[in-house]
Protein backbone atom coordinates (compact mmCIF):
# COMPACT_ATOMS: atom_id res chain seq x y z
CA UNK A 1 0.00 0.00 0.00
CA UNK A 2 1.42 3.38 -1.05
CA UNK A 3 1.05 6.30 1.35
CA UNK A 4 1.31 9.91 0.39
CA UNK A 5 3.89 12.20 1.91
CA UNK A 6 1.64 14.75 3.60
CA UNK A 7 4.17 17.57 3.46
CA UNK A 8 4.66 17.33 -0.32
CA UNK A 9 4.26 20.78 -1.87
CA UNK A 10 4.81 22.67 1.38
CA UNK A 11 7.67 25.13 1.78
CA UNK A 12 9.97 23.98 4.63
CA UNK A 13 11.18 27.51 5.29
CA UNK A 14 7.70 29.04 5.53
CA UNK A 15 5.50 26.06 6.49
CA UNK A 16 7.86 24.35 8.92
CA UNK A 17 5.38 24.29 11.79
CA UNK A 18 2.69 22.60 9.68
CA UNK A 19 5.23 20.09 8.34
CA UNK A 20 6.42 19.26 11.86
CA UNK A 21 2.80 18.78 13.02
CA UNK A 22 1.96 16.46 10.12
CA UNK A 23 5.17 14.53 10.68
CA UNK A 24 4.59 14.06 14.41
CA UNK A 25 0.83 13.75 14.72
CA UNK A 26 0.01 11.72 11.62
CA UNK A 27 3.01 9.95 10.12
CA UNK A 28 5.24 9.05 13.07
CA UNK A 29 3.50 9.68 16.41
CA UNK A 30 4.79 6.50 18.10
CA UNK A 31 8.27 6.85 16.67
CA UNK A 32 8.53 10.49 17.75
CA UNK A 33 7.41 9.60 21.27
CA UNK A 34 10.17 7.01 21.55
CA UNK A 35 12.81 9.09 19.79
CA UNK A 36 12.28 12.21 21.88
CA UNK A 37 12.24 10.16 25.08
CA UNK A 38 15.59 8.64 24.18
CA UNK A 39 16.89 12.03 23.02
CA UNK A 40 16.27 13.49 26.47
CA UNK A 41 17.59 10.34 28.11
CA UNK A 42 20.98 10.64 26.41
CA UNK A 43 21.45 14.19 27.68
CA UNK A 44 21.78 12.76 31.21
CA UNK A 45 25.13 11.27 30.16
CA UNK A 46 26.61 14.78 30.06
CA UNK A 47 27.58 15.16 33.74
CA UNK A 48 26.80 18.89 33.93
CA UNK A 49 23.25 18.04 32.82
CA UNK A 50 22.81 14.79 34.72
CA UNK A 51 24.11 16.26 37.99
CA UNK A 52 21.81 19.28 37.70
CA UNK A 53 18.76 17.08 37.12
CA UNK A 54 19.74 14.86 40.05
CA UNK A 55 20.28 17.83 42.35
CA UNK A 56 16.77 19.17 41.70
CA UNK A 57 15.62 16.04 43.55
CA UNK A 58 12.67 15.57 41.21
CA UNK A 59 14.04 13.46 38.37
CA UNK A 60 14.64 10.60 40.79
CA UNK A 61 11.72 11.10 43.20
CA UNK A 62 8.94 12.36 40.90
CA UNK A 63 10.07 10.92 37.58
CA UNK A 64 6.59 10.44 36.13
CA UNK A 65 5.63 14.07 36.59
CA UNK A 66 8.93 15.34 35.19
CA UNK A 67 8.40 13.10 32.16
CA UNK A 68 4.85 14.35 31.72
CA UNK A 69 5.77 18.02 32.14
CA UNK A 70 8.49 17.83 29.51
CA UNK A 71 6.29 15.97 27.04
CA UNK A 72 3.35 18.34 27.51
CA UNK A 73 5.41 21.52 27.19
CA UNK A 74 7.05 20.33 23.98
CA UNK A 75 3.68 19.15 22.65
CA UNK A 76 2.00 22.50 23.28
CA UNK A 77 4.67 24.17 21.16
CA UNK A 78 4.25 21.72 18.27
CA UNK A 79 0.50 21.20 18.37
CA UNK A 80 -0.54 24.79 19.05
CA UNK A 81 2.34 26.50 17.24
CA UNK A 82 5.32 28.43 18.52
CA UNK A 83 3.69 31.73 17.64
CA UNK A 84 0.37 30.90 19.34
CA UNK A 85 -0.46 32.03 22.87
CA UNK A 86 -0.29 28.46 24.29
CA UNK A 87 2.97 27.88 22.41
CA UNK A 88 4.51 31.10 23.70
CA UNK A 89 3.29 30.27 27.22
CA UNK A 90 5.02 26.88 27.00
CA UNK A 91 8.27 28.51 25.83
CA UNK A 92 8.01 31.12 28.56
CA UNK A 93 7.49 28.41 31.19
CA UNK A 94 10.50 26.47 29.90
CA UNK A 95 12.64 29.59 29.99
CA UNK A 96 11.53 30.31 33.55
CA UNK A 97 12.62 26.85 34.64
CA UNK A 98 15.98 27.04 32.87
CA UNK A 99 16.54 30.56 34.19
CA UNK A 100 16.63 29.28 37.76
CA UNK A 101 19.83 27.35 37.10
CA UNK A 102 23.29 28.10 35.76
CA UNK A 103 23.05 26.24 32.43
CA UNK A 104 25.73 26.91 29.84
CA UNK A 105 24.87 27.87 26.28
CA UNK A 106 26.87 24.84 25.14
CA UNK A 107 24.65 22.47 27.12
CA UNK A 108 21.50 24.16 25.81
CA UNK A 109 22.82 23.87 22.25
CA UNK A 110 23.50 20.19 22.78
CA UNK A 111 20.05 19.46 24.20
CA UNK A 112 18.44 21.25 21.26
CA UNK A 113 20.64 19.22 18.89
CA UNK A 114 19.27 15.99 20.37
CA UNK A 115 15.75 17.12 19.43
CA UNK A 116 16.85 17.78 15.86
CA UNK A 117 19.09 14.78 15.27
CA UNK A 118 17.76 11.84 17.25
CA UNK A 119 14.20 11.73 15.81
CA UNK A 120 15.73 11.92 12.34
CA UNK A 121 18.11 9.05 13.08
CA UNK A 122 15.42 6.96 14.77
CA UNK A 123 12.95 7.24 11.89
CA UNK A 124 15.55 6.65 9.21
CA UNK A 125 16.60 3.52 11.08
CA UNK A 126 13.26 2.14 12.25
CA UNK A 127 10.42 4.08 10.61
CA UNK A 128 8.03 2.86 7.93
CA UNK A 129 9.73 5.22 5.48
CA UNK A 130 12.71 7.54 5.48
CA UNK A 131 12.41 11.25 6.10
CA UNK A 132 12.30 13.61 3.12
CA UNK A 133 14.57 16.58 2.53
CA UNK A 134 11.54 18.84 3.06
CA UNK A 135 10.93 17.28 6.49
CA UNK A 136 14.62 17.50 7.41
CA UNK A 137 14.78 21.19 6.49
CA UNK A 138 11.51 21.95 8.27
CA UNK A 139 12.69 20.21 11.44
CA UNK A 140 15.83 22.34 11.49
CA UNK A 141 13.83 25.53 10.84
CA UNK A 142 11.42 24.67 13.66
CA UNK A 143 14.15 24.11 16.23
CA UNK A 144 16.11 27.14 15.08
CA UNK A 145 13.02 29.21 15.84
CA UNK A 146 12.60 27.51 19.21
CA UNK A 147 16.29 28.05 19.93
CA UNK A 148 15.94 31.77 19.23
CA UNK A 149 12.92 31.97 21.53
CA UNK A 150 15.01 30.28 24.22
CA UNK A 151 17.93 32.66 23.68
CA UNK A 152 20.33 29.91 22.59
CA UNK A 153 23.29 31.28 20.64
CA UNK A 154 25.54 30.00 17.84
CA UNK A 155 23.26 27.31 16.47
CA UNK A 156 24.09 25.36 13.29
CA UNK A 157 22.11 26.20 10.18
CA UNK A 158 21.43 22.72 8.80
CA UNK A 159 20.96 19.09 9.80
CA UNK A 160 24.58 18.16 9.08
CA UNK A 161 25.72 20.94 11.39
CA UNK A 162 23.48 19.73 14.21
CA UNK A 163 24.77 16.19 13.71
CA UNK A 164 28.37 17.36 14.01
CA UNK A 165 27.51 19.39 17.11
CA UNK A 166 25.85 16.39 18.77
CA UNK A 167 28.51 13.84 17.89
CA UNK A 168 31.42 16.11 18.82
CA UNK A 169 29.85 17.15 22.12
CA UNK A 170 29.16 13.57 23.13
CA UNK A 171 32.71 12.49 22.20
CA UNK A 172 34.09 15.03 24.66
CA UNK A 173 31.47 15.12 27.42
CA UNK A 174 30.05 11.60 27.75
CA UNK A 175 31.69 10.22 30.91
CA UNK A 176 30.39 8.23 33.85
CA UNK A 177 28.93 10.12 36.78
CA UNK A 178 26.96 8.46 39.61
CA UNK A 179 24.33 11.20 39.65
CA UNK A 180 23.79 10.87 35.91
CA UNK A 181 23.46 7.11 36.37
CA UNK A 182 20.85 7.60 39.11
CA UNK A 183 18.73 9.82 36.84
CA UNK A 184 19.08 7.29 34.01
CA UNK A 185 18.08 4.41 36.29
CA UNK A 186 14.98 6.29 37.50
CA UNK A 187 13.97 7.04 33.92
CA UNK A 188 14.43 3.43 32.83
CA UNK A 189 12.37 2.31 35.82
CA UNK A 190 9.57 4.62 34.71
CA UNK A 191 9.79 3.31 31.14
CA UNK A 192 9.17 -0.24 32.32
CA UNK A 193 5.86 0.84 33.91
CA UNK A 194 4.46 1.67 30.48
CA UNK A 195 4.21 -2.05 29.76
CA UNK A 196 2.71 -5.03 31.64
CA UNK A 197 4.64 -5.62 34.87
CA UNK A 198 5.93 -9.13 33.99
CA UNK A 199 7.70 -7.60 30.99
CA UNK A 200 9.65 -5.05 33.04
CA UNK A 201 13.01 -6.91 32.99
CA UNK A 202 12.75 -7.51 29.24
CA UNK A 203 11.77 -3.89 28.54
CA UNK A 204 14.76 -2.62 30.52
CA UNK A 205 17.14 -5.01 28.80
CA UNK A 206 15.71 -4.11 25.40
CA UNK A 207 16.04 -0.37 26.13
CA UNK A 208 19.70 -0.75 27.08
CA UNK A 209 20.33 -2.89 23.98
CA UNK A 210 19.15 -0.20 21.54
CA UNK A 211 21.30 2.51 23.12
CA UNK A 212 24.41 3.62 21.28
CA UNK A 213 27.42 1.75 22.74
CA UNK A 214 29.10 4.97 23.87
CA UNK A 215 25.91 5.96 25.72
CA UNK A 216 25.82 2.62 27.55
CA UNK A 217 29.46 3.06 28.48
CA UNK A 218 28.83 6.57 29.82
CA UNK A 219 26.10 5.24 32.12
CA UNK A 220 28.10 2.19 33.14
CA UNK A 221 25.53 -0.24 31.76
CA UNK A 222 26.67 -3.70 30.72
CA UNK A 223 26.77 -4.27 26.99
CA UNK A 224 24.27 -6.94 25.92
CA UNK A 225 25.23 -10.02 23.91
CA UNK A 226 25.65 -9.16 20.24
CA UNK A 227 22.76 -11.42 19.25
CA UNK A 228 20.36 -9.66 21.62
CA UNK A 229 21.44 -6.24 20.40
CA UNK A 230 20.87 -7.29 16.77
CA UNK A 231 17.50 -8.81 17.66
CA UNK A 232 16.39 -5.65 19.46
CA UNK A 233 17.23 -3.38 16.54
CA UNK A 234 15.71 -5.93 14.17
CA UNK A 235 12.43 -5.94 16.09
CA UNK A 236 12.10 -2.18 15.68
CA UNK A 237 12.91 -2.38 11.96
CA UNK A 238 10.32 -5.15 11.58
CA UNK A 239 7.72 -2.97 13.28
CA UNK A 240 8.41 -0.26 10.70
CA UNK A 241 7.88 -2.68 7.82
CA UNK A 242 4.58 -3.84 9.34
CA UNK A 243 3.36 -0.27 9.95
CA UNK A 244 4.06 0.49 6.27
CA UNK A 245 1.17 -1.87 5.43
CA UNK A 246 -1.32 -0.03 7.64
CA UNK A 247 -3.75 2.55 6.22
CA UNK A 248 -3.00 6.23 6.70
CA UNK A 249 -3.84 7.78 10.04
CA UNK A 250 -6.89 10.00 9.58
CA UNK A 251 -6.95 11.80 12.93
CA UNK A 252 -4.05 13.48 14.70
CA UNK A 253 -2.56 11.85 17.77
CA UNK A 254 -2.06 14.34 20.57
CA UNK A 255 0.56 13.84 23.26
CA UNK A 256 -1.94 14.81 25.95
CA UNK A 257 -4.00 11.74 24.96
CA UNK A 258 -1.08 9.35 25.46
CA UNK A 259 -1.58 6.70 28.12
CA UNK A 260 1.96 7.46 29.27
CA UNK A 261 0.83 10.87 30.55
CA UNK A 262 -0.59 10.12 34.00
CA UNK A 263 0.03 13.13 36.22
CA UNK A 264 -2.91 15.33 35.22
CA UNK A 265 -6.12 13.29 34.81
CA UNK A 266 -8.18 16.46 35.29
CA UNK A 267 -6.18 18.61 32.86
CA UNK A 268 -3.29 20.98 33.38
CA UNK A 269 -2.25 24.62 33.28
CA UNK A 270 0.92 25.42 31.37
CA UNK A 271 2.14 27.78 34.08
CA UNK A 272 1.99 24.93 36.64
CA UNK A 273 4.09 22.50 34.62
CA UNK A 274 7.72 21.86 35.50
CA UNK A 275 9.91 22.45 38.50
Amino acid sequence: MSRRVRSAGLDPEADYEEIVRLFGQYDFPWDLEQALSFALFRTYAVPSIGRLLYDTGQFTTDTQRRHDDTALLLAEMVEQGLESEPGRSAVRRMNQMHGRYDISNDDLRYVLATFVVMPNRWINRYGWRRTTSVEDTAGVAYYLRLGRLMGIRDLPRDLAGFERLLDDYEAVHFVFDPKSRAVADATLALLTTFYPRPLAPVVRRFSVAIMDPHLRTAFGYDHPPAWFERASHGALRLRGRVVRLFPERRTPRSVRDSRRIRSYPGGFLIENLGT
